[in-house]
């Protein structure tokens, strides 16, 4: 027989108490306090897991990194960046996403119907689509470690389409040197989406990426037309942005 819903909750309840209060726990500990099966126990830790309350590891649980990743300050910048990024895109839109985190997390926040999505950024396969926006992959070599598509293969595919937007992420971002890409084979791809756009470009950069110089080139700073970052994003930085022409929207 079932446990009623009331019984679940209070268990998984008191697990999160434990979890918070003493760190790593193990699910033999936690079965044995709470006079459950283990199996019972792996069940409540992966139902908190995917509802991002704490983090499992082989044989146990922590708070770890899920919550705290969820609350840090600069995730949440982060999503509040993509989510004023989506309400750019329009209906019947085609757009250039690139490797970046923070591009890739526009896809659960789209809302305009009839968007087409081209990318060399594998992870979006795992992005929420709620607009089923068509998401057209670039191929390529795929680079496991960031999900990036490059390569000969990538570019050649790339030199056949244009879009209408590209949002773009960086690894930093100056007004002297303009966007940088740490990884060097996307630098090119990244030169040839925004050559490859017909409307308008979108450098999409929290506050964190101000200042740094890291990798090569991506764009000038001179051919820079959109920055979107967040309301901490250095003011000197944004000032010279914008006396140079480029539009800085940040988000609160």
């Amino acid at each position: 027989m079932k446990a009623s819903r009331s019984i679940v909750n209070s268990r998984r309840e008191r697990i999160l108490e434990t979890v918070r209060s003493e760190g790593d726990v193990t699910v033999n500990t936690l079965a044995e306090q709470l006079q459950v099966s283990p199996l019972t126990i792996r069940r409540d830790l992966q139902y908190l897991e995917e509802h991002k309350l704490l983090e499992r590891f082989y044989g146990g649980a922590r708070t770890g990194s899920a919550e705290e990743t969820r609350k840090n300050s600069r995730e949440l910048r982060k999503e509040r960046i993509a989510r004023y990024a989506a309400s750019l895109v329009e209906e019947k839109d085609s757009i250039f996403i690139n490797t970046s985190s923070t591009a890739v997390a526009m896809v659960k926040y789209i809302t305009s119907r009839h968007v087409t999505i081209i990318t060399n950024n594998g992870n979006i396969i795992n992005e929420e689509n709620p607009s089923q926006a068509t998401i057209i992959l670039l191929g390529g070599e795929l680079r496991y470690t960031k999900g990036a598509m490059v390569g000969d293969f990538t570019r050649n595919n790339l030199a056949q389409v244009t879009a209408k937007k590209c949002f773009m992420g960086c690894s930093g971002l100056s007004p002297d040197l303009g966007m940088t890409t740490e990884m060097v084979s996307e630098v090119n791809l990244n030169q040839m989406m925004f050559e490859r756009v017909t409307g308008s470009s979108y450098i999409l950069a929290d506050s964190s990426k101000f200042g740094e110089k890291i990798g090569c080139v991506s764009c000038p700073p001179e051919k820079i037309e959109n920055i979107i970052t967040d309301s901490e994003a250095p003011a000197e930085m944004v000032r010279r942005f914008r006396e140079s022409g480029t539009w800085v929207y940040q988000v609160d």
